[in-house]
């Protein structure tokens, strides 16, 4: 397994969510629905992408009726990430009774989150108070917005939780953008710059060839496969020109 550091988080971030998703298609065998989320967790705060940074999880009740907050956790909680020195991601589950209601950060806690290293929310909930996240600045990557909550009840951290169809378990990679969210296989990890660095050059080639009107889609398919190799990837684990050359 990879040992992540704060350097090699900084550099992911040069690069958008869905070219770093394509490098892991060309560099690791992690079966891609392992880690890629569903299209319903999207970014509600696009400008701050992307956002890379590893995983601290929760799940949280922000919608049952009746009854009082419990946010002892959450403290509990706040005060491992503020002894951390790598960019933090708050991956947040939400079990209560009315999931269209769920709605699990404002701009508070997103001040009190972003003070202590974490960079933004994954959560298949609902978030709030858009433009306080934008100005603290605290990324968002949710289901939408919702005008408030509940009481918050926090019913587990720092466990394996399921969202979007991916499980995240704490200290995982997050890598998310305007497009989505992924969990950065461990086994890639280090290699994973370099080779986004030679990915963004391929897809650069690859894009010039595949708009000209002048040559045969089949002729455009053999020199995908030639520029995988020119590139270093004629070796990758799961090659897929087409979906790598999107």
């Amino acid at each position: 397994m990879s040992i992540v550091s704060k350097a090699l988080l900084e550099e992911l971030r040069e690069f958008d969510t869905c070219l770093v998703a394509n490098t892991i298609n060309f560099i690791d065998k992690t079966p891609t629905h392992e880690w890629y989320l569903s299209g319903e967790i999207q970014s509600v705060t696009p400008p701050l992408g992307p956002t890379v940074g590893v995983a601290f999880t929760a799940e949280i009740d922000s919608s049952t009726p009746g009854g009082g907050g419990d946010t002892e956790l959450y403290y509990d909680q706040l005060e491992r990430m503020a002894d951390t020195d790598l960019p933090i991601v708050w991956v947040v589950k939400a079990v209560g009774s009315r999931p269209d209601h769920e709605c699990m950060i404002g701009d508070g806690m997103a001040k009190s989150l972003y003070s202590v290293g974490c960079l933004g929310i994954v959560t298949d909930s609902r978030v709030r108070d858009i433009p306080g996240l934008l100005t603290t600045p605290f990324a968002a990557y949710c289901r939408g917005r919702a005008v408030h909550h509940g009481a918050l009840r926090f019913k587990a951290v720092d466990r394996p939780v399921e969202i979007g169809g991916v499980t995240i378990s704490p200290g995982d990679v997050v890598h998310a953008g305007s497009e989505g969210v992924i969990r950065i296989p461990g086994g890639c990890l280090e290699r994973l710059p370099e080779a986004c660095v030679r990915n963004r050059a391929f897809e650069h080639e690859v894009h010039q060839y595949l708009r000209r009107t002048d040559i045969r889609p089949r002729e455009k398919r053999a020199h995908v496969q030639r520029l995988i190799a020119k590139y270093g990837f004629a070796d990758c684990v799961s090659a897929a020109p087409a979906k790598s050359a999107t």
